[in-house]
């Protein structure tokens, strides 16, 4: 399929914004936090700053793909229950949506949850479901990712999807897997309306294994890609973060500039960085912490919580592949890869792999 436009709900500073961009398809993404739209605008990506909840498909006509990553923080509570008990109660809300129940007397219902984070997962499919019920006319393509502890959430709307025309997987893929050079794992979803299957991207890495060497597994996969292959500093280093460790200074994780970033966090501008023999180095700056994401090196960092926006971000490269599986297409060669090293005032588009012009351009 070749895409008109997407709508990228939760949008943040513009991580699938920047795939989708480099692929030639226009974005807008709707975000109600200013200093990501500070970001966004900085970037030449057209935004709404707002709430996704005052909005809907007919706000974007032009916009025939709906993506999203709504906020995950009440899904991963740990130790409370809290977490289950959100996810039990979104899968109830799914239900009802699906089977078509008064959207009022919902909405009233979600008014009523502890957290209004918990129901705002269940925007994306609101929105695909107007898409069909208001308008006639489906999303052609619906791309989602969040924490793994959503999945559920995702396996209950590729069913809905299903019984609404569309091809759907979903699953947890591995960051380092599409060469990212950082250990993350995102629960997606891609769907398709109409017959044509979907899958999810066929992975092009290796998974990094603590202890394991980088030439190691399978020879058909390439191998993990690393900090100091995005990060260039004059000597090796390494990283000391406290990522998941729940906060315990004994048990902080550290990983050398050979092996790729822990999870990226908000709290990544915390992250010492240090020699081999233990001496302090600065700590990553704006644009390596990004580049750790996949960003462009001079993407345009702005506004306030930057190391917030970059850990609730996509990694643009991941979303290079989520999209062009979603949309069927061949994965994305190595010069377009590449084209995400820089960004430039405006984004500099590629023609679409099915783009008739660039088929033209070439004969």
């Amino acid at each position: 399929m070749q895409p008109t436009k997407i709508v990228d709900l939760f949008a943040g500073p513009g991580g699938l914004d920047v795939a989708a961009e480099k692929l030639g398809i226009s974005t807008v993404g709707v975000e109600w936090d200013s200093a990501a739209c500070t970001t966004r605008r900085a970037a030449g990506l057209e935004t709404v700053e707002g709430d996704v909840r005052l909005y809907g498909p007919s706000d974007f006509p032009e916009a025939d793909v709906l993506a999203g990553g709504p906020p995950c923080q009440t899904f991963t509570v740990a130790g409370t229950g809290v977490g289950r008990r959100a996810l039990d109660e979104v899968l109830r809300f799914v239900e009802r949506l699906v089977a078509r129940e008064d959207r009022e007397e919902i909405e009233k219902d979600l008014a009523k949850l502890d957290d209004e984070r918990t129901g705002l997962v269940l925007q994306p499919l609101m929105w695909a479901l107007d898409a069909i019920d208001k308008l006639d006319r489906p999303f052609r393509a619906i791309v989602l990712e969040q924490v793994p502890a959503v999945l559920p959430v995702w396996e209950a709307y590729a069913k809905a999807l299903i019984e609404e025309g569309y091809q759907v997987d979903c699953g947890i893929l591995h960051t380092e897997a599409y060469g990212v050079p950082q250990t993350r794992r995102r629960a997606v979803l891609i769907a398709r309306h109409g017959k044509d299957p979907v899958t999810l991207p066929v992975a092009t890495h290796r998974i990094y294994r603590k202890g394991a060497a980088r030439d190691s597994g399978d020879t058909n996969l390439l191998p993990w890609r690393t900090m100091a292959d995005v990060v260039s500093r004059p000597t090796a280093f390494e990283v000391i973060s406290n990522y998941g460790t729940g906060g315990d200074p004994k048990a902080r994780g550290r990983r050398g500039s050979g092996e790729p970033s822990a999870t990226v966090t908000g709290k990544i501008s915390r992250n010492r960085v240090v020699s081999p023999n233990g001496d302090e180095l600065g700590r990553f700056t704006p644009s390596e912490a990004g580049r750790l994401q996949t960003f462009p090196s001079d993407y345009p960092w702005s506004g306030k919580d930057i190391g917030q926006q970059i850990g609730n971000a996509v990694p643009p490269r991941l979303a290079l592949h989520i999209l062009s599986a979603a949309f069927g297409w061949d994965a994305p060669s190595e010069a377009l890869l590449q084209s995400l090293t820089t960004w430039g005032s405006r984004p500099t588009r590629e023609p679409a792999p099915e783009d008739p012009a660039a088929v033209e351009s070439n004969q």
